[in-house]
């Protein structure tokens, strides 16, 4: 969380420093660590829907859960008690009091999620602060999948093909640290990612299923497209202030960028306020 520390004590030092009076959470009191087991039944249900909602800490996500989700939570603030809720498909678990500790899991203050998720379809919706996100989805069978964080360190990967044809894989983010991976095993219709500020790659290697549409709306960022030499792709680059840097394979025309391949096509519409954007192998 070190990161995200520094990020908090910048915002701190710079509220001071403008005069602002802001009402910031109060800082929560530690106590000894507590670690709960986390179990959550398979729904009985063809359209079952995970929701997922945490401050801030770290969470850990991946698949071999004979449940819906199997794992635990540890924390040493009794607000960070989790809670688990089922109501006919959906299931959520929530971070109690999110709203008021959202910048605080830094230093002695621990909240960790780390979770073993089922192979039965689901859409999966993860709504989350400042916090360190380790999700290995490689094997779920994801419908659909939308996060929406703060300021976070996320790395998310796709190790292996998704066996259910995801409508849309949605990320929305503010000024953080981003990496994906394997995103062509994600087996999506439509892929929207939104940020603030910040370092963003997105890898597009794996097993391409079928055509995709990519659409990125980000601010003054440093983006880097990772896009294997076979992979048909077209990008359309809309920014008033950017630096485009591509490998070899890529050919110009204005601002659309192409590169030829035998697999179905992946269709980009990025929109950059300003930056730096690499598309490479």
């Amino acid at each position: 969380m070190k990161k995200l520390a520094i990020f908090i004590t910048i915002l701190a030092v710079f509220i001071m420093a403008c005069g602002f009076s802001v009402d910031l959470p109060k800082r929560p009191t530690p106590g000894a660590e507590v670690t709960d087991q986390i179990t959550v039944p398979s729904l009985k249900s063809d359209e079952t829907r995970l929701n997922l909602s945490f401050g801030a800490g770290s969470m850990k996500l991946s698949g071999g859960a004979k449940n819906l989700v199997d794992g635990t939570a540890t924390y040493n603030v009794a607000d960070f008690k989790p809670t688990v809720s089922v109501n006919e498909n959906v299931a959520e678990i929530k971070m109690s009091n999110i709203e008021n500790f959202d910048f605080l899991a830094t230093g002695e203050i621990v909240n960790n999620w780390d979770f073993k998720l089922g192979d039965s379809p689901m859409d999966l919706n993860i709504q989350a602060g400042a916090y360190e996100g380790d999700f290995q989805f490689g094997g779920l069978a994801l419908t659909s999948l939308t996060i929406q964080d703060g300021a976070a360190d996320v790395e998310l990967s796709f190790s292996e093909v998704n066996p259910s044809e995801m409508s849309i894989l949605r990320y929305e983010t503010g000024a953080s640290s981003v990496r994906m991976n394997g995103l062509a095993n994600a087996n999506f219709a439509l892929l929207d990612f939104s940020s603030g500020a910040g370092d963003y790659i997105l890898d597009f290697s794996g097993d391409l299923q079928r055509e995709a549409t990519i659409k990125i709306e980000s601010g003054f960022s440093n983006i880097t497209l990772i896009i294997p030499e076979n992979i048909n792709a077209e990008i359309t680059i809309e920014s008033g202030a950017s630096n485009v840097t591509t490998g070899s394979g890529w050919s110009q025309s204005g601002n659309i960028y192409t590169q030829k391949g035998d697999s179905p096509k992946l269709i980009f519409v990025v929109e950059l306020g300003a930056g730096n954007i690499t598309l490479t192998k």
